[in-house]
């Protein structure tokens, strides 16, 4: 693969418009217009777009051990959260304020139902006589 095909591929990911992303690596807008497709079927191309596709998802999306590792911070106070608090006057200032309780606790229920800590369990009545119907034959139908 070529720096024109990489420059291609970059501006294709930002992008996502083959003509746009081949006049902006340099390709002409006649090769452009009509062309550009091909260079998504490139192996070289697409498979440097690819794993481009997929080094950004892991450094955008978060990971469920991440929300882990966040929801212990917070149930353990560890975490912090700017706040606006009135100092009078009509004047604010940003306070770093640990979670509330309230926050501490729901951080708590969400990694408890993460762990199955406790499951909802509903007692049900049934009242009536239960009724079986032999309906099956003992003959083979033919």
């Amino acid at each position: 693969m070529n720096k024109k095909h990489r420059d291609f591929a970059d501006h294709y990911i930002e992008l996502a418009n083959t003509e746009k992303a081949a006049l902006k690596a340099g390709y002409s807008q006649s090769y452009a217009r009509s062309r550009a497709y091909e260079l998504l079927d490139h192996p070289g191309v697409k498979e440097y777009i690819d794993e481009q596709m997929e080094r950004i998802s892991s450094e955008k999306i978060v990971q469920s051990n991440e929300i882990l590792i966040h929801l212990s911070s917070v149930l353990r106070g560890e975490a912090v959260a700017p706040v606006l608090i009135g100092t009078g006057g009509g004047k604010q200032e940003v306070v770093m304020l640990p979670p509330s309780a309230a926050e501490r606790l729901k951080a708590a229920e969400l990694l408890g139902k993460r762990y199955m800590m406790w499951t909802e369990k509903h007692q049900i009545e049934m009242s009536g006589a239960v009724t079986f119907v032999d309906d099956i034959s003992d003959t083979p139908e033919t």
